[in-house]
């Protein structure tokens, strides 16, 4: 079998890294792509069988710039991970329009350029898109309006690519993200919004950037070959649970 080639946007760190490491544990190839470029040099430089491409996904001339590095080096595109995103979270009076567009261009735009861009060596090797959203997507929240849209229009574009791409045999999916353990949410969190989170998740704790890599890297195998179209929540059960989930837990002490 031919090596396979993924690229993944935002792979400088978080999940973007973590899902760079489990495709290389399974022998597949990976262009890391990413606008920091400095932390991307850093998060590249010992990890053999990757190459590390600068670029702003919200730039129509970067992307295609962009997928045109990964061909002439790789000859072919087996898997994109549209992983690259922004988040500010500002009350609704605060969210000026300069805000708006710098998260849709990022979150939004940078999907559909990127999966645009690569389609023609998707088609050939009939490969996988996985879109990484949000459980903001699912779940509407405070301090979140363009963040929580932006992420709700990747899934319903996963389920438009997946539709218009199917009849090439390239599968579409996205994956939400939980709370996830991460250096930059530990620092915009308190200790308190933390155990809220945990007390509304029935598994009590937050993903692993492991956790998501996870599933992304399944929905890219063979062993996903049936799949498209599909949003699978990786969030610990938060999306399925209702109201007073604490209290309940509490109760059901009284039972055991």
């Amino acid at each position: 079998m031919s090596i396979r080639i993924a690229i993944v946007t935002g792979a400088a760190r978080g999940i973007g890294l973590a899902t760079t490491k489990l495709f290389l544990e399974n022998d597949w190839r990976v262009a890391m792509v990413d606008r920091d470029e400095p932390e991307l040099q850093v998060a590249s430089e010992n990890l053999p069988g990757t190459i590390s491409i600068h670029c702003d996904v919200s730039v129509p001339e970067m992307v295609q710039e962009m997928v045109s590095t990964v061909l002439a080096t790789f000859g072919r595109i087996d898997a994109l991970i549209n992983n690259a995103g922004v988040a500010v979270f500002e009350p609704l009076e605060k969210t000026d329009f300069d805000i708006w567009r710098t998260i849709m261009s990022t979150n939004l735009d940078g999907v559909f350029l990127c999966t645009q861009a690569t389609i023609p060596a998707l088609k050939e090797s009939q490969g996988a898109i996985v879109n990484i959203a949000s459980i903001s997507a699912l779940r509407a929240s405070t301090l979140r309006v363009a963040y929580g849209t932006s992420k709700a229009a990747v899934v319903h574009l996963t389920k438009q690519l997946a539709i218009e791409l199917g009849d090439y045999g390239v599968r579409v999916n996205c994956v939400s993200p939980g709370p996830v353990k991460t250096r930059l949410a530990e620092a915009v969190h308190s200790p308190e919004i933390i155990k809220a989170y945990y007390d509304g998740i029935p598994l009590n704790r937050s993903a692993t950037e492991q956790d998501i890599a996870e599933a992304v890297v399944f929905l890219c195998s063979t062993k996903a070959s049936y799949i498209t179209g599909q949003m699978l929540a990786v969030d610990g059960g938060f999306d399925a649970s209702g109201i007073g989930l604490p209290a309940l837990r509490a109760s059901r002490a009284r039972f055991t």
